[in-house]
């Protein structure tokens, strides 16, 4: 008997310590995104602040160590973007300020690279080149000894005369972004490698799938091991695909059907590969909303 109450105990403590453990994880969870719900694989909305009813949330995003929480507001319209930033100071995220780089002309699509230390956006503010027309392009400001410094634009060779997106930066320095004729269409993900201190011409990412098929707003994990982005059609829809051992594109696979409901789009991944955040609109009312969910399994090449 003394076998059986010293085996009860032991499974008791294992149980007690396992939930502690994951109640403790749960509560870290919460004091890093400063909030008192964390979603597993259905997806909740992430809401910081009541975003005003005459506009539209498109983006979130967060600085890699989450101290700054970035997203993109537009009007009804869809004519004017800007971006706003929220800092956690005391256990709670700051009311939203316009971040440093939004300007008169529209912002969007912000992303930093890995280390932090460069923030990549979309802005239509003119480049006062004149062979390069006004709409939209892709503009980075460097972080030097704790300070931001004025945006400057990239000038991706081959793709001055296009509409040009939705920057993702790799550890290597290479960078994802959607390209479109001015008008929109034939939208596609390109990349550009970085080079001797400054970007490649850039090359259509194979997917090895219908050519038609318009695709938008890539995320590339730090390593390039897998690449979310949005397919256009009816709605859009995100999937995710695979670098395999020789370096190419596997077949891309839609995400689940609870991310994949009503309209997704801008994907974003938390630093640790857990947490996968996009705008998705919300059937019953119309409103658009940033959302999160556990991807961790969805990540995993199979």
């Amino acid at each position: 008997s003394n076998f059986y109450m010293f085996t009860k105990k032991l499974i008791i403590l294992i149980v007690v310590v396992g939930f502690a453990s994951c109640t403790n994880e749960s509560d870290s969870y919460k004091m890093k995104y400063l909030t008192d719900h964390i979603p597993d694989d259905i997806p909740i909305e992430f809401k910081t602040y009541n975003i005003p009813n005459d506009r539209i949330i498109h983006k979130g995003t967060f600085n890699p160590d989450l101290t700054e929480y970035y997203y993109t507001v537009s009007d009804k319209k869809f004519q004017q973007f800007d971006v706003y930033v929220q800092r956690k100071t005391n256990g709670r995220w700051t009311e939203p300020e316009p971040a440093f780089f939004n300007s008169n002309h529209s912002e969007h699509g912000m992303s930093f690279s890995p280390d932090g230390n460069v923030l990549y956006f979309s802005s239509t503010r003119p480049t006062n080149i004149e062979s390069i027309p006004e709409t939209w392009h892709i503009w980075k400001s460097i972080k030097m000894d704790g300070k931001w410094r004025d945006p400057v634009f990239i000038n991706i060779p081959n793709l001055g005369n296009k509409l040009v997106s939705h920057p993702s930066v790799s550890n290597s320095g290479t960078m994802y972004f959607h390209a479109s004729n001015l008008d929109y269409s034939e939208m596609d993900i390109y990349y550009s490698k970085w080079i001797d201190g400054k970007y490649e011409p850039a090359v259509k990412v194979n997917l090895n799938i219908d050519e038609s098929i318009g695709k938008c707003t890539p995320f590339v994990s730090p390593d390039e091991d897998y690449l979310i982005y949005a397919s256009i059609g009816e709605e859009l829809e995100l999937s995710i695909c695979f670098k395999d051992d020789s370096g190419y594109w596997t077949k891309p696979k839609k995400l689940s059907e609870e991310i994949n409901n009503h309209g997704q789009g801008n994907p974003y991944v938390t630093p640790d590969n857990k947490y996968l955040f996009f705008t998705a609109v919300d059937s019953t009312n119309g409103v658009w909303k940033v959302k999160w969910v556990n991807i961790a399994n969805q990540i995993k090449a199979d």
